[in-house]
């Protein structure tokens, strides 16, 4: 799996960060002082890259959690059938089926911007 530790006092906004084993990109970071019994907490809130779903996680500011290395690739339309579209990698010149963003017109020989981790990827809006 391509993912670091980092602690949560190390984490931003615009980040990624894995919540409930699925890659999300941080949209709320806070923090909470130190308290009588403890440390200082953070709260983060995210939205999953590939699903959308809201998660959040709260943790001592010290505790180590994982970041996904989520990849940005280039990419070329080479056809588009319905809501798919055959897509060329433009470094590994592989190709794959991805599914059409809604609101989205693909055609062919456009080239695409799209985030690849261990397998899922996501066309960039």
């Amino acid at each position: 799996m391509p993912r670091e530790q980092k602690q949560v006092r190390e984490l931003q906004e615009g980040s990624y960060v894995m919540m409930d084993d699925s890659p999300c990109k941080i949209n709320h970071y806070s923090t909470a002082k130190p308290g009588k019994h403890g440390s200082a907490k953070a709260r983060v809130e995210g939205k999953g890259v590939f699903d959308e779903k809201k998660r959040s996680l709260s943790q001592p500011v010290d505790a180590k959690v994982w970041v996904p290395i989520i990849e940005r690739k280039q990419g070329q339309v080479v056809s588009v059938s319905g809501n798919d579209a055959q897509v060329m990698d433009l470094d590994t010149y592989e190709t794959f089926t991805m599914r059409v963003p809604e609101g989205e017109d693909f055609s062919p020989d456009q080239n695409i911007e799209y985030l690849e981790y261990e397998g899922q990827r996501k066309v960039l809006g």
